[in-house]
């Protein structure tokens, strides 16, 4: 099972990062082969497939090069300043992994996967425009909505920020021009709202099981460790959203979901629009804990009112067909309630960028 799940979490990182692909599918040449990885990596596979253990284990190695404790191996890591060789990679990550073995697979049992990827701010950004002024048209509001952002699975609170980035988009900036965050979104098409509105976060709160604190050395370099070495602009993005969170902290609470949930939809305040908002977490999330999530955010939509509205805006997963070019799209949607509005918005990549918006 262990060799098959590398093996798909290798092909999951191409074409984006053959590093990490080459890396994952050697540790499984190795485990088909009962080699020394097998005492390494034995027992992640305990998780399940959800867990990914394959980019938990990437990540461990990738801390051990950002760390400055594999120094041969970094020759071949571009966020260490290398260039990957694929002719002597794996011998030399074969015995930077052996002589750390035991904070290898310490780190890769220990940690959950952190799926703080500042590019799905671009779509986040766009869908809540759309979500504050819907509401507000809904009841013959004259301006939108402020906003109440409330995110499950929320990790370093890096993507509780969206008012503070800025957006490039045709030769103009949108959003925080003053922002150390720019992104170039790639969008197709727009979201069907007026993106020079302002866009106004009165409160901000995220939970999760295993926060990271970005305003601390191991908080930065275990979120930098989840990034994939050769992909760059990603590692550009996290880096400029640690900057951000530098100036503006935001303490993301220890707290399952459902629980913490619960205490914050307890009151919807008025003339507030409360948005629930989760990005590539439900995979991780147990069946228990999905289905209770679901209750709560049902209780608090059945006490929603036209002053009080609530929204649910999720970028998720969905499993394609088979024959499909991609086995998985990941989708933006929408709900707002009392107004019953539902609706897929757009669909991107993993990492939020690039995005298409249906309109």
């Amino acid at each position: 099972m262990l060799v098959e799940l590398f093996r798909d979490a290798a092909r999951a990182c191409l074409p984006a990062s053959p590093l990490t692909n080459l890396l994952l599918d050697s540790v499984a040449d190795d485990l088909a082969e009962s080699g020394p990885m097998t005492s390494v990596v034995c027992g992640l596979e305990l998780g399940g497939a959800g867990s990914v253990p394959g980019l938990r284990f990437a990540a461990a190695v990738h801390h051990l090069v950002l760390s400055g404790r594999a120094p041969k191996l970094a020759r071949h890591y571009p966020t260490a300043g290398g260039r990957l060789d694929p002719a002597t990679f794996w011998p030399a990550a074969r015995a930077a992994i052996l002589a750390g073995s035991d904070g290898v697979r310490e780190r890769a049992t220990a940690t959950a996967v952190q799926t703080n990827e500042p590019g799905r701010m671009a779509p986040c950004l766009g869908g809540l425009q759309v979500a504050a002024q819907e509401a507000a048209r809904r009841v013959g509001r004259s301006t939108p909505f402020p906003i109440r952002l409330l995110e499950i699975g929320a990790s370093g609170g890096l993507n509780l920020r969206p008012d503070r980035v800025a957006l490039e988009l045709d030769g103009t900036v949108v959003g925080d021009e003053t922002s150390p965050l720019r992104l170039d979104p790639a969008w197709t098409g727009r979201p069907s709202a007026d993106l020079s509105a302002e866009l106004r976060i009165v409160e901000r709160a995220g939970c999760d099981l295993h926060p990271s604190d970005p305003n601390t050395e191991e908080g930065r370099l275990h979120l930098s460790s989840f990034v994939w070495p050769d992909s760059l602009e990603r590692w550009d993005r996290l880096q400029a959203a640690l900057r951000l969170a530098s100036t503006d902290p935001i303490t993301v609470d220890r707290a399952a979901g459902p629980e913490w949930l619960a205490d914050r939809l307890a009151d919807l305040p008025a003339d507030v629009l409360t948005v629930v908002w989760h990005s590539v977490v439900w995979q991780y999330v147990s069946a228990r804990d999905r289905a209770r999530g679901r209750e709560i955010l049902a209780e608090a939509a059945a006490r929603a009112t036209d002053r009080a509205p609530l929204a649910l805006l999720v970028y998720e997963s969905r499993r394609m067909p088979p024959g499909a070019p991609m086995p998985y799209r990941f989708d933006l949607l929408l709900r707002l309630w009392p107004s019953g509005l539902a609706g897929r918005l757009g669909t991107g990549g993993g990492h939020g960028i690039p995005f298409t918006w249906l309109g």
